[in-house]
């Protein structure tokens, strides 16, 4: 092992300090058990999902069968891949009961390895040791897993760590910096917005106060190689926007001007959750402070102060009304919806600054061991107020079994900006027919004005009677025979999308008339008709993939010249 080696490499009572930690951070999961968060069914619907797809021989899978009560919605092609990738895995070779906990606990192994590395380039090991420990016990950390359970962002907190090391670090990291773009786009939506700004902040203001031009070049460079890498995703979840009521994200509630610190909309759920979040805004926006403060005179962490810094003031800055003019004008920003999901930005600059300020006070044993005592202490602090004040129970329908018996039996509640347009995802009744003929495209459809989503009750004078055989019925694949002596129209229990190619005895019917619940309709003549839909692969679809492959042979060209280089 070489001296580098040597020097990144955590000595055993670091390790151990570490893995401390991140057993605190997961013992309510272990002991309590699993917390249903805030988004906790959607991640587990679409764990499933993907697995049950898997099974059936979709390796990326686009379309959600079990969302709209089973109707389906296309979540899959906005959703980015890796998190319900992850998800599917581990739900595939262990119970499902063990997934929560098995997730998260591999993504605070992951933070801690990416914090500890990125931290190793300019602090000692057992500094950045600290660094690791403080980035995965950040009280915004445990709201992420308990209150909140927002899986995609947790994996994402992975990739802000190698953000900054291949941004700032000395030698050449363009490469590499264009992988972790990537990771980015590929994990979560509002965390690579995230990424890009940030990235942006710390490039603008290390070139100006060390003036380290090629930084700029170096962050063009794997910016544009980091979404092409992801173009595969990033393209038709632009493109398929259109398709979708996506605006529907941004309602009133989920707004960036309902979110500002301790703002009160009269919504009652949503104010307590935001007063939770604020004051963990302020503890850690003080925090930080005060960690800067305190390591000021470390001239190890000097080359991250400054862009640390400004990108903290403008963290801080973007939780107040006073940034609203900012939240509106640049691109993409207002689909973060929460200002607060910034913190989990801040959590890696208090790790830092934290991390440092600890260690200026290391030079004897006693105080190196105080300081593992204050970690300890730390942890165990918000891992106690996590067990009881975020952590949250699941009822008879929220937990894993009610939610596994739900995915197979009616499906669950649809997901409003994933929506095909132009539909009303509430006039979806439950426990439908997979098919039924019906007189009038309209005919036996729910008005959501009364009720939202009621459970089906026939209309006897809508319906043509039928013989129906369903002769496959997967997920992104349906083939039936319809025998009637009436013409009439199919009405399918799938939502209709522009990615449906729908055949009617081998030909494709490319207009079709609408209903409000969006189901697709198929008009039928007498006899037997035989009904195919498939989810096929689009335009944006086939842009994607090639941009991507395109970007990967340039990527694999770039390296291997590298590697060449490095070796002559």
């Amino acid at each position: 092992m070489n001296e580098k080696s040597k020097r990144q490499s955590p000595s055993r009572p670091e390790l151990i300090l570490f893995l401390a930690c991140v057993a605190i951070a997961i013992a309510p999961l272990a002991l309590r058990g699993t917390s249903c968060g805030q988004d906790f069914d959607f991640h587990l619907e679409s764990w499933m999902e993907a697995a049950r797809q898997w099974y059936q021989g979709v390796f990326y899978p686009h379309w959600v069968a079990s969302a709209n009560y089973q109707a389906g919605e296309p979540r899959f092609v906005f959703y980015p891949p890796l998190s319900w990738m992850l998800g599917a895995i581990l739900g595939t070779f262990f119970p499902w009961a063990w997934t929560p906990i098995l997730f998260t606990t591999i993504c605070l192994l992951a933070m801690g390895a990416a914090c500890y590395k990125m931290a190793c380039e300019w602090l000692p090991p057992n500094t950045a040791t600290l660094a690791a420990c403080f980035y995965v016990i950040s009280p915004y950390v445990f709201f992420v897993i308990y209150e909140r359970s927002a899986c995609a962002e947790l994996l994402a907190a992975v990739w802000f760590p190698l953000l900054v090391l291949y941004t700032l670090r000395d030698k050449p990291s363009t490469l590499q910096l264009a992988l972790t773009v990537a990771a980015l786009w590929f994990t979560n939506a509002p965390a690579a917005v995230m990424g890009s700004y940030a990235l942006a902040i710390i490039v603008l203001v290390a070139t100006i106060t060390e003036r380290r031009w090629t930084l700029l070049a170096r962050a063009a460079s794997a910016v544009a190689l980091g979404l092409g890498l992801a173009a595969v995703y990033i393209i038709p979840a632009v493109y398929e926007q259109r398709w979708v009521e996506i605006d529907r994200a941004i309602m009133p509630g989920m707004r960036i001007q309902d979110s500002f610190l301790f703002e009160h909309t009269g919504m009652a759920y949503h104010d307590q959750v935001l007063r939770t979040a604020s004051w963990i805004a302020t503890f850690m926006l003080v925090a930080t402070l005060l960690a800067v403060i305190a390591s000021f005179r470390a001239e190890k962490v000097k080359p991250l102060r400054a862009p640390l810094i400004a990108l903290a003031a403008l963290i801080a800055f973007l939780q107040f009304p006073i940034s609203k003019f900012l939240w509106n004008i640049a691109p993409e920003l207002r689909f973060l919806q929460f200002p607060w999901r910034w913190l989990l930005v801040l959590g890696l600059i208090f790790a830092i600054f934290a991390a440092v300020m600890l260690a200026l006070n290391t030079l004897k044993t006693t105080r190196k061991m105080l300081n593992v005592l204050f970690v300890i202490a730390f942890a165990a602090v918000f891992c106690i107020h996590a067990w009881s004040h975020f952590w949250l129970f699941c009822d008879d329908e929220d937990n894993i079994r009610a939610q596994i018996a739900t995915f197979h039996d009616n499906g669950f509640e649809g997901t409003d900006e994933y929506t095909p347009a132009p539909a009303d995802n509430a006039s979806i009744q439950q426990n439908l027919a997979p098919i039924r003929v019906v007189s009038s495209p309209d005919g036996d459809e729910a008005d959501s004005s009364i009720e939202e989503n009621p459970d089906w009750q026939p209309n006897e004078n809508d319906l043509v009677p039928a013989i129906i055989q369903i002769r496959r019925w997967n997920v992104e694949h349906m083939t039936a025979d319809v025998q009637t002596d009436h013409p009439g129209y199919a009405i399918l229990r799938v939502m209709d999308y522009p990615a449906w190619r729908v055949q009617v005895n081998k030909v494709t019917i490319h207009d079709r008339p609408r209903r409000d619940d969006g189901l697709v309709v198929i008009p039928i003549s007498v006899g037997t008709t035989t009904i195919d839909v498939q989810y096929t692969t689009t335009r944006d679809m086939w842009a994607g993939r090639i941009v991507s492959l395109i970007t990967l042979v340039l990527w694999l060209t770039l390296a291997a010249k590298t590697r060449r280089m490095h070796l002559s």
